[in-house]
């Protein structure tokens, strides 16, 4: 337990260090790197100085999936928490958008005033360093304290978060937070937001007895509660087309979704199906072909975060050409509208790092070079990497 003359004290260095003009690398030896990189960031962000409230969503829109269920079934777990604890405690989307909280009285009043409810958008590029982001940015627990936050609307609070996996595909689902006034800052605030996180992903593995997660960026993977399966690439397409397609197709309709004009027989497609059958057994419905079990896949992801706005996830996610070497007219077709969709959100994006490391995953990328080529000064060390890209 820190003492009030230690925290006071730290308060005071974070203060010293925030009126500095400019960052540098001694910083880092005072505070976790991760905090003077996110400084960095949100002063580059261009964040209204007079923004005491995170921006709010009109309208919060109904949560679905795997983390929404889990919620649904450990709230009075994460309650008892919050009220236990006297914190606000708070669950976040993957692009930092509040869905959940739970409350103690004593922290109730001043999380409303700063728009720390369900609706709050706390990406770090709107409202500057905090917990939910960083953990998020880093996939780690984070502890963000009193200054160290951006807002001065949040000075008085310490804030500890952690992400949520999926505890078969380990990607992230969301974010848990933990926050109470910076008095009461406690070195057990991290393991105790951990158990938080580990609660709901204990909900999520529950509900998901049976769980396909499909892989299709580089490496095309399927697995079955979190183990390998041995499919040929025609097998995968067929499961990422009836993962598109939740409702079902019948056998004709999976032929042209598959195979398009080509000359394939219906037979070698039944052959396909029972193959697939083999590795699934009663995950793979018939009359029409469905998959029988909630599905999540990088994709999916991907377009959520696209649909959501979270053009940072978005980058973050799209690893590699979605299923390079298909030759399915659906799933071209359904490429296409990615890919059109993902350049149209480069030319809106503000974060040169993550441009930098779609273009290291992508070098294909033109339009993020050209995005680039905009937002980053001419001394910057990459300008001459990107020049190539303006001859084409």
């Amino acid at each position: 337990m820190h003492t009030k003359r230690e925290l006071q004290q730290q308060r005071t260095l974070v203060e010293q260090l925030r009126s500095q003009s400019s960052l540098n690398p001694q910083h880092a030896e005072k505070m976790e790197q991760s905090i003077a990189s996110s400084w960095e960031r949100s002063t580059r962000a261009d964040i209204p100085k007079e923004r005491l409230a995170a921006p709010l969503l009109d309208q919060v829109s109904t949560q679905t999936g795997s983390l929404a269920l889990a919620l649904q079934a450990c709230q009075q777990d994460l309650k008892h928490v919050a009220e236990q604890s006297a914190m606000v405690l708070a669950v976040g989307d993957v692009g930092s958008t509040i869905i959940w909280t739970a409350s103690c009285t004593q922290m109730r009043n001043a999380a409303e005033r700063v728009h720390f409810v369900a609706g709050g958008q706390w990406q770090e590029e709107l409202v500057g360093t905090n917990a939910l982001a960083l953990s998020l940015k880093t996939q780690k627990s984070s502890c963000v304290f009193s200054n160290e936050h951006y807002m001065a609307s949040v000075h008085d609070w310490v804030c500890y978060a952690a992400p949520i996996l999926d505890p078969f595909s380990k990607q992230v689902l969301g974010v848990v937070d933990l926050s109470t006034t910076w008095e009461n800052h406690n070195s057990l605030g991290l393991l105790a937001v951990e158990r938080c996180a580990a609660i709901i992903q204990m909900a999520v593995q529950q509900l998901q007895q049976q769980h396909v997660y499909i892989r299709t960026f580089n490496t095309a993977q399927v697995l079955i509660n979190g183990k390998h399966l041995s499919l040929s690439p025609r097998q995968v397409e067929i499961l990422v087309i009836l993962a598109l397609c939740p409702q079902g197709l019948n056998l004709e309709n999976l032929h042209q979704a598959l195979y398009g004009e080509r000359k394939v027989s219906m037979g070698t497609l039944k052959a396909e199906m029972s193959h697939l059958r083999d590795h699934l057994g009663d995950l793979l419905g018939s009359r029409p072909y469905r998959l029988n079990v909630p599905v999540e896949a990088d994709f999916l992801q991907l377009e959520q975060a696209l649909d959501a706005g979270y053009i940072n996830t978005a980058l973050q996610g799209y690893t590699g050409i979605f299923l390079a070497k298909t030759e399915s007219p659906f799933l071209c077709a359904w490429r296409d509208c990615l890919e059109s969709r993902l350049s149209h959100a480069i030319f809106q994006s503000e974060g040169s790092d993550a441009l930098l490391r779609h273009l290291a995953y992508c070098p294909e990328a033109v339009d993020a070079a050209e995005r680039l080529l905009e937002l980053l000064p001419a001394s910057h060390p990459a300008k001459n990497m990107l020049s190539k890209y303006q001859d084409h």
